[in-house]
């Protein structure tokens, strides 16, 4: 599987230059490669309101909040794999940095495996569990099944395409998911509509798009990149502390997005599937609109992580600056082209009723509320690249609990259907706020020489491994 690098690709590019050029450069041509597949997304619920059934575009919503939960996990590794690339590459060793690739890759899709299967069991039950029953719950059940058993596939994407990243390789990684999004796109048509197959067919194509960005995101590795380490089997011990003191907070934070959005698909069940169906447009909207603002997390993260590896903590604190600005120039940019289309918006989509009004809060001042949510993906990826982990899992699971669960109730409550998405857009700002105090505090201590790395590798792996060993 090693290869030779070619060139100066496993240098790390991020210690010199620019930081908001790298920032905007990184963010923008994965975002390119994030929107091809969030339009895709898009295009299927624009294809499925063709078909005129409000339990197909429900069954959709309920589905998607389930495979938020399934690909949370994929996230949670690909964060480990980037981060501790980057840090190898910034530290000058480019030879953990491809066996940490490789190690990181086989746990993710074996893990995956087995919690791919372990979803599609009890598939009937969460759907019922988000509010879906009768011919809504059989339909989710249907085309979820046929997508769970591809999350392996998903993930070796997504590690891959975060080794690619953590070399400064974003434009590899970007077309590796456009192309999946072609994909995606020519055969939605041809099953949905051409063969008849409805979610079936939109369900196969996804597969298909899983398969194509797997293959483009690895190729590069292999092929530019060095390749992937043979881990011996002393590689996959230690390895593993490393992987997982990042990818098992990471994991967790990933999993409290989807709890939080279980409970808001939940609550807005109440108002009827034409609620559902309204939010599930805001939901292929969102990523869509802020496509660049989810690239930021994973862009900024390489950065972060090479900076720190070779000490160069004034370049740290000062991405996590640039990395602020970037997401309120992009808030506001987003914010005030939505609410000028706010109509064809919800037209596309044949929203009317309630569907409608939610398509219409969105693209007003919901859209602005983004900005709080930016903040998080910033601040989570100093966490996850400097040491502490778990400060993005303890403010993940508050903004998604306490910043979600008492604010959409009351919301619910006071303005019904629009109330659940301003109670879930409220929390944001507190958490925002949060997070911003966990990141200056995180900087300081880096500064201080308090923030672990590899240069000092064991003391937060040995007590990882002992916590393993001592519940076997």
């Amino acid at each position: 599987m090693t290869q030779q690098a070619t060139g100066n690709s496993s240098q790390a590019k991020f210690l010199e230059g620019n930081l908001l050029n790298h920032i905007t450069v990184m963010s923008m041509t994965a975002s390119v490669g994030l929107m091809a597949i969030f339009l895709v997304d898009l295009v299927d619920m624009i294809f499925i309101s063709m078909l005129g059934r409000d339990e197909l575009a429900a069954a959709v919503g309920y589905a998607g909040a389930i495979l938020f939960f399934t690909t949370s996990f994929g996230i949670g590794m690909s964060i480990a794999a980037g981060a501790l690339v980057a840090r190898a590459l910034g530290e000058g060793d480019a030879q953990t940095a491809k066996r940490r690739a490789a190690t990181a890759l086989l746990y993710g899709v074996v893990i995956g495996a087995i919690f791919s299967a372990i979803v599609w069991i009890f598939v009937p039950q969460l759907a019922a569990l988000l509010g879906a029953s009768g011919e809504t719950q059989t339909l989710a059940t249907s085309y979820l099944r046929i997508i769970l058993p591809s999350l392996p596939i998903l993930i070796v994407g997504m590690v891959g395409g975060a080794i690619l990243r953590a070399h400064g390789d974003a434009r590899r990684a970007m077309m590796a998911t456009i192309w999946g999004g072609v994909v995606n796109a020519v055969l939605d048509p041809i099953l949905i509509f051409g063969l008849d197959l409805d979610l079936t067919g939109a369900a196969l194509a996804s597969v298909c798009a899983r398969a194509t960005i797997a293959a483009l995101s690895i190729y590069p590795v292999l092929r530019y990149h060095g390749g992937l380490d043979r881990p011996k089997s002393a590689d996959f011990r230690v390895d593993f502390a490393a992987i997982m003191t990042i990818a098992l907070p990471a994991i967790l934070t990933q999993f409290a997005t989807p709890i939080g959005q279980a409970y808001v698909t939940r609550a807005m069940a109440e108002f009827g599937e034409d609620a559902v169906a309204g939010m599930a447009i805001v939901g292929r909207l969102i990523p869509v609109s802020f496509a660049v603002i989810f690239a930021l997390s994973g862009a900024i993260g390489p950065i972060v992580g090479q900076n720190f590896g070779a000490g160069k903590l004034d370049r740290v604190r000062r991405a996590m600056r640039d990395g602020l600005v970037f997401v309120l120039c992009v808030t506001l940019g987003v914010s005030a082209i939505l609410f000028l289309a706010r109509a064809p918006i919800a037209n596309l989509f044949n929203a009317e009723g309630l569907s409608r009004d939610l398509v219409y809060l969105f693209c007003g001042p919901l859209a602005l509320a983004w900005f709080f949510n930016g903040v998080i993906f910033v601040t989570n990826a100093s966490f996850n690249n400097l040491g502490h982990p778990f400060y993005s899992t303890w403010v993940n699971w508050g903004r998604q609990t306490l910043g979600t669960i008492p604010l959409v109730m009351l919301g619910a409550a006071f303005w019904g259907a629009p109330g659940v998405l301003i109670g879930q857009a409220a929390g944001g700002l507190i958490f925002a706020a949060i997070a911003l105090g966990l990141s200056a505090r995180v900087l300081n201590m880096a500064e201080r020489g308090e923030c672990d790395t590899d240069a000092h590798p064991y003391q937060r792996q040995t007590r990882l491994i002992s916590l393993f060993g001592n519940r076997r």
